[in-house]
């Protein structure tokens, strides 16, 4: 297989020959001339008819085969000049298609040369400057303004700024200090500190994301696999219909333009070119779009599925009040903390957040832990049962509430919290009200959905009615369903399907991840902080924003357009080009530089896609889209 550098080589060398021959034309030295037009097609002609070879041992019949084909039959014929610049002008076209095409996979490239090297590591007081590959779990890594990360971990020591464009495409470098994560592939831009080695090699997120990138580039759509199975056919069909032309009209150079006209070159690659530029430009913005197939789902959305904790909201909870009805507070914060630790959700971490604030110490190891997901956690501790849930749980439980406690919950409730029902031996102890923000970007995004054609917006939440319905109001989301488990999220989203729609689910990637594969699109908020949301996820939005949503269906919409734009044009082409060759106003020359050029207008159009930014896509008046916003915030 000829390398860039080969083809540039040759193309320049024939370029040249057919320089030379054109000198002599003007001179009228007419067998120099042809001499040196029989060499320059030898020369260019020569690679294609290898490739053209090549594919026949693969029972495969390539566009080569029809050039090479025309190519002989001209030299045959003595159409030395024809033979020549078609030649020329496929190879020269090949050289710029291979050109052109490297601006679409830039992102994975750009990617690729932000992977780390080497790493600084603390061992016994000495430090090592060890190449990634041998760095340890556990090690000591230290990382100063001007480096790279090389591995997944959490900060021990100092602070620096980072800048994380590699993982979630924000240019912002983000604060990080003690207890913070930072990520392989990215940048300290000025600070310093200490990370405990968690992930490292192919385990990282980083690699993570090249290596999805690289299987979603290599992906095709069903309208890429149809093309494939079209030119198959096609080819020799060509072959074989050529070869009635000149039965009937018996004029060879009819006939070889013919076959040079009917190339499928530009339709070929029509939609993959497109794919691979709609990838590049996701991964560059922080959106991993697993693929062409996913891109073509995704487009066809029209009703979105959010959840709640972590995904409209910021997924931070907070503890903002303790009601203790028989012990102290701190008494009740400790007891709860300490069943919580082993708990992934983020209500639970956040009541192991405050615990640590106000330094209260969590000395008991709780047994017999059952995580009942969607509703809470059963543990014993100290001796004692312990049920901490919401209410649905208690009353599964046998739990009674009494109307006091059930009033304090309910009004807790009322003004945005999560009220989480504390039981001890069956007897409810306490109320602890947490509380979530919602994401500052939330009313954008889903202003920016709908303009976008998303008709349906749902909500479904295992929190109560009245904090679900609070957040609905402020975004205006269509449709709110309150204290679903994650079965009963599956069933919903099913159900939607059933009805029609077609359905993208958006959650954490952990709970949700049943309804995200239930979905048609199920999309992962925050994947540089979660596996099963990479894995489980048709896109990952790794910068944790929903305006981040609003660019990838923007950007499907865009490169499933890009892509019928590309095959009506090359389709159209092709049918010009053979009424100008049956109407004897096309020839072999002409023809094969209009087809070269129609590949090239195409890859060019798809170029568009790397620069493409979701503002392009919106239509409507930025004055009418402002006040919608506003009104939105102002939960009017």
């Amino acid at each position: 297989m000829m390398t860039g550098k080969t083809k540039r080589n040759i193309t320049a060398i024939t370029g040249f020959l057919l320089a030379i021959a054109f000198m002599f034309y003007l001179t009228g030295w007419h067998l120099p001339q042809e001499i040196i037009l029989v060499i320059s097609t030898i020369i260019a002609g020569f690679p294609i008819l290898i490739k053209a070879i090549q594919a026949l041992r693969m029972k495969a019949f390539s566009i080569e085969l029809l050039v090479s084909i025309a190519i002989i039959g001209a030299l045959f014929i003595g159409e030395y000049v024809e033979s020549a610049i078609v030649s020329f002008l496929f190879l020269f076209g090949a050289y710029l298609e291979a050109r052109t095409l490297e601006q679409t996979r830039s992102s994975l490239k750009k990617l690729m040369d932000m992977a780390p090297l080497e790493a600084t590591v603390l061992r016994d007081g000495v430090r090592w400057t060890l190449p990634v590959e041998e760095v340890l779990i556990g090690d000591l890594v230290a990382i100063q303004s001007g480096e790279k990360v090389a591995i997944d971990g959490k900060v021990v020591s100092g602070q620096a700024f980072i800048n994380e464009a590699a993982i979630t495409g924000e240019s912002v470098p983000a604060n990080k200090k003690m207890e913070d994560t930072v990520y392989s592939g990215t940048m300290v831009d000025h600070g310093y500190i200490e990370v405990i080695a968690e992930k490292i090699g192919d385990d990282t997120t980083f690699s993570k994301i090249i290596e999805l990138v690289e299987e979603a580039q290599e992906s095709k759509t069903k309208t890429e696999k149809f093309l494939e199975k079209f030119a198959a056919i096609y080819t020799p069909a060509i072959i074989v219909v050529a070869v009635l032309v000149f039965l009937v009209t018996r004029n060879i150079e009819f006939t070889l333009t013919f076959l040079v006209i009917a190339c499928p070159g530009a339709l070929v690659i029509s939609a993959p070119v497109s794919i691979v530029a709609g990838i590049g430009n996701g991964a560059k913005n922080g959106v991993l779009i697993k693929g062409g197939e996913i891109m073509e789902k995704l487009a066809k959305v029209n009703t979105i599925v959010f959840d709640k904790t972590g995904t409209i909201t910021k997924g931070c909870p907070e503890v903002t009040d303790i009601r203790a009805f028989s012990m102290k507070e701190d008494d009740l914060l400790k007891i709860v903390a300490e069943a919580e630790v082993v708990s992934e959700h983020h209500l639970g971490q956040s009541i192991v957040k405050e615990a640590k604030t106000r330094s209260v110490p969590l000395s008991n190891k709780p047994d017999n832990v059952e995580i009942i997901k969607g509703n809470g956690i059963r543990a014993r501790l100290a001796g004692h049962q312990l049920t901490v849930g919401n209410r649905k749980l208690m009353l599964g439980n046998g739990i009674s509430i009494s109307p006091e406690a059930d009033a304090y919950a309910v009004d807790r409730e009322r003004q945005g919290n999560t009220a989480i029902y504390v039981a001890v031996n069956r007897s409810v102890e306490g109320i602890i009200s947490i509380a979530d923000q919602i994401r500052p970007e939330a009313a954008e995004a889903i202003i920016n959905l709908r303009a976008a054609g998303i008709k349906q917006i749902y909500m479904l939440t295992g929190d109560n009615r009245y904090t679900a319905e609070l957040v609905a109001s402020k975004l205006g989301i269509d449709h709110v369903f309150a204290e679903m488990l994650p079965e009963d999220k599956v069933t919903k989203v099913q159900q939607l399907k059933d009805e029609g729609l077609r359905v993208a689910m958006i959650g954490d990637g952990i709970n949700d991840a049943p309804a995200i594969a239930t979905a048609d699109i199920g999309l992962a908020m925050g994947g540089s902080g979660s596996d099963v949301s990479m894995e489980t996820a048709d896109v990952v939005l790794m910068a944790d924003k929903l305006d981040k949503f609003a660019h990838a269906y923007s950007l499907a919409q865009a490169t499933v357009s890009n892509m019928k734009q590309n095959t009506f044009f090359a389709v159209g082409t092709v049918v010009l080009l053979l009424i100008g060759v049956i109407l004897q106003k096309v020839f072999l020359a002409s023809g094969m530089f209009i087809h070269e050029l129609s590949v090239l207008i195409v890859i060019l159009n798809a170029i568009r896609l790397v620069r493409y930014t979701s503002e392009k896509a919106w239509y409507n008046k930025p004055t009418s889209r402002n006040s919608a916003t506003q009104q939105v915030r102002e939960g009017v």
